[in-house]
C-alpha cells in the first residue's frame, strides 16, 4: 500500500476546500472505508491525500414528520437499530440487513454506498424505490438530486469536483420489501435484486433493479401493471413477464443473462406480494 496523507477538517467548508484542491485522483474521501481501504490495499486507488469525514456532524437520522433524514456519516448498524424504521420503510431495514455482518455495517455508511455506485449495492435498488433524494454540499453551496439522477454507472456519479454527500432524504413511509440472490448469503454480493415499494400519496408502485450492469434502474414497465395496493394475480404477472424482459439482465462475472431473466420474475412477484401485504396491514 502506498504512503498518504489524511485529514478530518472539522467543518463542510474545509473538506470542501481540500478535497476540491486536488487533481482527480489526488484526493479520496474516507467515510466508512470499508470498500476504500480495500482499493487501497490492491492497489486500485493511489490518492496522496484522504480526506476524512469523521469530525462532520452528519452521523444522524431524523423523523421530520413524514420524511426520513439519514446523515451520510451514520454508520449503517446505527441506521438499523433506528426504532420505527422496520415499521416505516421496510425495505430500507431488510437492504441494511443484507450488507455484509454486523462488523462490517459498524463502518459502512448510506453515503458511501451512494458514492461508490455499485451495481450490487443492496441498498441503491432500495432508495430508488423509495424515491430519495441526495444532498450535496461542495464549492458551489448546496443542492439536491433524486438518486436516479445521481447513479450514472458503477463508480461513476453526478458528484461535482469537490462536492461531498450531506444526506440521504426519503419522503414518506412506504409499504415495501426488498428480495435478493447471491450464493453464499454471508459473504457473496448480490447476482441479482428486486425492490418494490407502494407509494400512497399517488397510489403508484414503483420497482427497482439491483445486481445489474452498470447501476441499479428503476423499471417503470413492471409497475405501471399494478392495480393498487393490493394488486391482483394477473398484474403481478404481467409486471413479473415485463421485468423479465428488461435489457440490464446481460451476462456478466456473476450470473448469465439466462439465469437473471428466470430468476427476476421470481423475485418480484414474492417482493410485490409482501409489499401489499404490508400495505394491506398498514391500511
Amino acid at each position: 500500500m502506498a504512503s498518504f496523507h489524511v485529514s478530518a477538517p472539522p467543518t463542510a467548508e474545509e473538506a470542501v476546500r481540500e478535497l476540491a484542491s486536488g487533481a482527480p485522483g489526488e484526493v479520496a474521501v474516507l467515510a466508512g472505508g470499508t470498500d476504500l481501504l480495500l482499493d487501497l490495499d490492491e492497489g486500485r486507488a493511489r490518492p496522496a491525500r484522504l480526506v476524512s469525514l469523521r469530525n462532520l456532524p452528519w452521523r444522524t437520522v431524523v423523523w421530520d414528520g413524514a420524511e426520513l433524514v439519514v446523515g451520510s456519516t451514520l454508520p449503517l448498524r446505527a441506521l438499523e437499530t433506528v426504532a420505527g424504521l422496520g415499521e416505516r420503510h421496510p425495505a430500507l431495514f431488510e437492504a441494511v440487513r443484507a450488507v455484509g455482518g454486523v462488523a462490517l455495517r459498524h463502518r459502512a455508511t448510506l453515503g458511501g454506498n451512494l458514492g461508490r455506485s455499485a451495481p450490487a449495492s443492496d441498498l441503491l435498488p432500495v432508495l430508488l424505490a423509495l424515491d430519495a433524494e441526495v444532498d450535496l454540499v461542495g464549492p458551489g453551496g448546496a443542492r439536491s438530486l433524486p438518486v436516479d439522477r445521481f447513479l450514472r454507472a458503477s463508480r461513476e456519479t453526478a458528484l461535482g469536483r469537490g462536492e461531498l454527500i450531506r444526506a440521504v432524504r426519503l419522503p414518506e413511509p412506504r409499504p415495501s420489501a426488498y428480495l435478493w440472490q447471491r450464493v453464499r448469503p454471508a459473504n457473496d454480493i448480490s447476482q441479482l435484486s428486486v425492490a418494490a415499494a407502494y407509494s400512497p400519496s399517488d397510489r403508484r408502485w414503483r420497482v427497482a433493479l439491483g445486481g445489474v450492469p452498470p447501476r441499479p434502474v428503476l423499471v417503470p414497465e413492471a409497475s405501471t401493471p399494478l392495480d393498487g395496493p393490493a394488486p391482483s394475480p394477473a398484474a403481478v404477472a404481467a409486471g413479473a413477464r415485463r421485468i423479465a424482459e428488461h435489457p440490464a439482465l446481460v451476462s456478466d462475472r456473476r450470473a448469465s443473462d439466462e439465469y437473471r431473466r428466470g430468476l427476476v420474475g421470481v423475485l418480484y412477484t414474492r417482493c410485490v406480494r409482501a409489499a401489499a401485504r404490508r400495505a394491506g396491514a398498514a391500511a
